[in-house]
């Protein structure tokens, strides 16, 4: 059993707590305890009980910073600024380690070139789950499948990945699964399935999805 889950799934039982994470996944970056407090109608106190909670269990981390935009004397005290944190944390009651299926299916199709299928697949199974989401907004079709897709000058851009962990160990297998995936969700939509491509980013998902052909 893993501790860690099951502290962060009890983190997050608690209402409150459960609104200031996703509130704070959601600002992609540092958050200041105020404007968390803010933005929630929470009292500061009230939130930054939650906010360390959070932090115990895993789920945010912690940079100091001033944020005065001043140094030297008189600038203030560095703020603890709470953010999402790296770590990736999962519960499966009976436990299950899919995640290590993965990574073997993944090295015997990086052994054994057989890249073409899995990406046939790929698409298929992206039609599938495009056929499936309906007339759901792209960019809530893509939240649902956990991408948290955003607003950009060159279409959505997608801040997580999904298959983090797997395309840390196999980058063009995964990113390649992922763009498949995809263009064949967009295509089961109606949409073209060109305007998924290849755009890595540090920090986010490899692919983006273009407001047209020609981005």
């Amino acid at each position: 059993m893993d501790h860690a889950s099951l502290d962060a799934a009890h983190a997050l039982a608690d209402p409150v707590r459960r609104r200031l994470y996703e509130y704070v996944a959601a600002s992609d970056g540092d958050v200041s305890r105020g404007r968390a407090a803010e933005a929630l109608g929470l009292q500061r106190t009230l939130a930054a009980h939650h906010l360390d909670r959070l932090v115990d269990a895993g789920l945010l981390e912690v940079t100091r910073r001033k944020v005065s935009g001043r140094e030297g004397p008189g600038s203030g005290r560095p703020a603890n600024l709470p953010r999402r944190s790296g770590r990736e944390l999962s519960l499966h009651l009976p436990p299950r380690d899919y995640e290590l299926a993965a990574r073997v299916l993944a090295e015997a199709v990086d052994r054994h070139g057989a890249e073409d299928a899995l990406h046939a697949a790929a698409r298929a199974e992206g039609k599938r789950v495009g056929a499936e989401g309906g007339d759901t907004p792209l960019p809530e079709f893509l939240r649902e499948r956990g991408y948290e897709p955003e607003d950009a000058e060159d279409g959505l851009r997608l801040r997580n990945c999904p298959f983090h962990s797997l395309a840390r160990e196999f980058p063009p297998l995964a990113c390649g699964l992922n763009l498949e995936l995809l263009r064949g969700a967009l295509e089961a939509r109606g949409e073209d399935g060109g305007r998924a491509r290849m755009s890595p980013v540090p920090g986010r998902c490899c692919v983006v999805v273009s407001k047209n052909n020609e981005d």
